[in-house]
């Protein structure tokens, strides 16, 4: 009986220390994208860093680049979420004002339409 409860003891020690060594988990920054070209050049230049990591082996020390390669990737897709979701707005005013022949608001908005946009194109 001693064995049995010294060996399930064992068993549950090596089981939650496991545990702990695979949720300790290092968070990292990331680097930050405050404008829609930051967002573009940063999403760009950490998706290159992304596939050369990935078209090598996949160690441990590739998994931790590719972790922390992920936190600035995150930081720029939810900024250009952000810039992409207020220009459909602004393209949806200038569609609306296009049925109503409001030349105003079509040259005034699809002028900032066209700035904004274009920042996509690195």
């Amino acid at each position: 009986m001693k064995t049995l409860i010294q060996c399930t003891t064992l068993t549950a020690a090596l089981a939650f220390s496991g545990l702990a060594v695979a949720t300790d988990v290092e968070h990292f920054e990331g680097k930050d994208s405050n404008t829609l070209p930051e967002a573009v050049a940063n999403f760009s230049e950490y998706n290159d860093k992304l596939e050369a990591v990935l078209d090598g082996e996949l160690t441990p020390e590739a998994m931790n680049e590719v972790h922390q390669l992920t936190y600035t990737l995150e930081k720029a897709i939810a900024k250009m979420s952000e810039e992409l979701d207020n220009l459909a707005v602004t393209l949806e005013e200038v569609h609306l004002a296009s049925e109503s022949a409001d030349g105003d608001t079509v040259s005034e908005q699809g002028a900032a339409y066209l700035e904004k946009s274009r920042q996509l194109v690195k």
